[in-house]
């Protein structure tokens, strides 16, 4: 599933009652504040995070600029009878024109409101739009009549709840919500709701260890992340893209090395990991890359990569069959390097030995430059 926004709306009332909401959002990692004018340069003063302002020109300086506020879009002026006399859509275009992403924002009270917002979101970067008494209908429309355009639908919600619904609506759901609370545990949930929602699971299958066999010394990469893992927790590592084991991190406690839940000590420099649906070399990582952090279910999020360490270590080779399909690969022969077996536990490769069961994910075709593609390459 694609990302999942949260955007924190804090333009009413006084800007100690939005601080507290506009903190909670930042901590909690918010995508963007929607905010008056005058209080952009507030939000960067409490952090790093992209600001979208109300307004009609660019000179808040707000990475958004977001027309329809005290315009058409919220009902303070009437709508117009043609879109080509609407001021709010005209601004958005003038706005567009120059380079500004912009954000169209309208209260849908009715009908006539809801297609004034499919027009409105036609020339705009985001269609923020907000609800009376509705709740499904109206999104579903604007997703229908949108899905052909280059704009991504904001929805306004007051509860985590709500914001469920939101991103789940039709097959791809709205892009992102506009959360007015100012509930502390209510934001918190809201963009909680939409990390679990993005993601994905990965198939998981079982594969017999046919040779266990100790190599000689090599370089092999320890990914260190800053995020904590558990026990059946780790990364998808292998010598071919075609199929790769499930390595589990260092989150348990050995007679030799305190617990390291933070760290993968993935493989041999050369391996294969694989990173959403693509592939890179374990070599290539560097800190702050995104990594794909998965579970013994199959159950996948993103870790961040805060540091690699490439040192040269005693190395193990490991070969498995699933199926017709022989899959390998090469860790360092210590015994807190583990694989996860087929009931989710970890198994030192110190201790692996034929007929081990362990946990892989099997790919169709090839990769070219960690791309899938329909190509026949043999990797042995």
């Amino acid at each position: 599933m694609k990302k999942k926004s949260v955007w924190i709306k804090a333009d009413e009332g006084g800007w100690e009652q939005q601080k507290e909401r506009i903190t909670t959002g930042l901590e909690s990692g918010a995508d963007c504040v929607l905010v008056n004018p005058g209080d952009v340069g507030k939000v960067r003063e409490l952090g790093n995070i992209p600001v979208a302002a109300f307004g009609r020109d660019n000179k808040s300086g707000a990475e958004i600029i977001v027309v329809g506020k005290r315009g058409e879009g919220d009902g303070t002026k009437p709508l117009p009878l043609e879109t080509q006399g609407s001021l709010d859509i005209n601004a958005a275009t003038l706005l567009r024109d120059k380079g500004v992403a912009v954000g169209g924002y309208v209260i849908i009270r009715d009908k006539r409101y809801e297609h004034f917002a499919a027009e409105l979101g036609k020339v705009c970067d985001f269609l923020i739009v907000t609800g009376t008494d509705w709740k499904v209908i109206p999104l579903e429309n604007l997703i229908a009549e949108l899905q052909r355009y280059d704009v991504k639908i904001i929805f306004g919600v007051k509860s985590a709840e709500e914001a469920r619904l939101a991103f789940q609506t039709l097959e791809t759901g709205a892009d992102g919500v506009l959360l007015d609370s100012g509930n502390i545990q209510e934001i918190k949930d809201t963009i909680k709701a939409a990390r679990e929602l993005e993601n994905e699971s990965t198939e998981l299958a079982s594969a017999v260890v046919t040779r266990v066999e100790p190599l000689g010394m090599g370089d092999r990469v320890c990914v260190d992340t800053c995020n904590l893992m558990q026990k059946g927790e780790g990364m998808l590592i292998g010598s071919q893209a075609s199929g790769m084991f499930l390595v589990n991190s260092e989150s348990d406690d050995s007679p030799y090395v305190a617990a390291r839940p933070f760290r993968v000590n993935a493989g041999a420099v050369h391996s294969y990991i694989k990173i959403g649906d693509k592939t890179r070399y374990l070599s290539e990582l560097r800190t702050g890359d995104t990594v794909t952090i998965v579970d013994s279910k199959g159950r996948q999020r993103e870790g961040f990569v805060g540091r690699v360490k490439i040192e040269s270590r005693p190395l193990m080779l490991i070969e498995a069959k699933a199926g017709d399909r022989t899959l390998s690969a090469i860790l360092q022969n210590a015994e807190t390097i583990k694989l996860v077996g087929k009931d989710g536990n970890p198994i030192s490769v110190a201790k692996l030995k034929k007929g081990d069961e362990v946990l892989v994910r099997l790919e169709e075709g090839a990769r070219h430059f960690g791309k899938k593609i329909e190509e026949t390459i043999i990797e042995k």
